[in-house]
């Protein structure tokens, strides 16, 4: 079936900004959801419509998927009070609004909804972040809907706030304390990932399939802030902390002011290694993109002026 009117909550995001383009490519109609229409100036260049939306509020939910063939959604935070089995912040992104979007998609006879879960998700898992991600997905399993779920590892390109935020602490600090230094990550492009979504998109095979995404590399933690710093030029002193003195380090982050650089249940989620349990499936279409093709060109980055360069070339347009 083929899907043209395509609802995105969290379009004006990291991932949904590529995905917005890639879609726009493909000549769907696109609609996405922000809280404030500032929030989506990058794109206001775009064939889109940007629609003031609060999406935790189920009349204006419903309003917005109204008459979209496919909604997708790309909700999630890293960070979160503590609770169990998670806290109220992971409950509300995670659970809650899947929830409320499933509902959504079956009242307003919406085909084919696309859901962003995480690599590790877990019902079982270490962290609230991979508990909470877990239930979400059990709120799309049980959806009267035609879904499809992505579980990707960490996300790299233009604007991440992964190798950006490791460049950035070596261009500052000649030491980095650094927590968790063995665990695994298979990093995967945003803009594979957006090429998988497009890909499944009008795919009838792939309703009620869980596709996991990652690269072609499986680093440790150690190996990519030394990556970082072989492509800036600038090697801060990596100090490989031991767990009790990660845990207060991430408490302390935790206990002062903003988003925390790292927090305790960044350093749950790490004690199970973020890589594929099995090859990507071949419907996806991906041929996986390194982070040495892509990263050299927005970490050495001068100017904002450069960066939005690259993520424009980054995007195809």
């Amino acid at each position: 079936m083929r899907h043209q009117a395509i609802a995105i909550i969290g379009g004006s995001g990291f991932i949904g900004s590529h995905l917005v383009n890639a879609l726009v490519d493909m000549g769907k109609d696109v609609r996405i959801a922000t809280r404030r229409r500032y929030n989506a100036r990058h794109l206001t260049m775009l064939p889109i419509d940007v629609i003031e939306t609060d999406v935790f509020d189920p009349v204006q939910l419903a309003r917005f998927v109204e008459g979209a063939d496919c909604v997708i959604n790309l909700i999630g935070t890293l960070h979160g009070k503590r609770g169990k089995p998670y806290g109220a912040e992971f409950a509300r992104a995670h659970v809650e609004l899947p929830t409320r979007i499933v509902a959504a998609c079956e009242g307003k006879g919406v085909h084919r909804l696309i859901h962003l879960s995480a690599l590790g998700a877990d019902l079982n898992g270490p962290s609230m972040y991979s508990r909470s991600k877990a239930d979400g997905e059990k709120a799309v399993h049980a959806a009267n809907v035609a879904w499809t779920i992505f579980r990707p590892s960490v996300v790299f390109g233009p604007a991440d706030q992964f190798l950006n935020k490791f460049a950035f602490l070596q261009r500052v600090f000649p030491v980095i304390p650094l927590a968790m230094p063995d665990a695994q990550f298979q990093p995967v492009y945003v803009g594979d990932v957006a090429k998988a979504i497009v890909n499944v998109l009008d795919l009838d095979a792939a309703s009620g399939h869980t596709y996991e995404l990652g690269g072609p590399t499986v680093y440790t933690l150690e190996d990519l802030v030394t990556y970082c710093g072989d492509v800036i030029g600038r090697h801060a002193r990596i100090i490989r902390l031991p767990e009790p003195l990660a845990r207060l380090q991430a408490l302390s982050f935790e206990m002062a002011p903003g988003e925390p650089v790292i927090s305790r249940d960044n350093l749950d989620s790490m004690k199970v290694d973020n890589v594929l349990s099995v090859p990507l499936a071949p419907e996806l279409g991906l041929e996986p993109t390194s982070i040495e093709a892509i990263a050299p060109t927005y970490l050495t980055g001068a100017s904002a002026r450069s960066r939005l360069d690259d993520f424009r070339a980054s995007a195809g347009r």
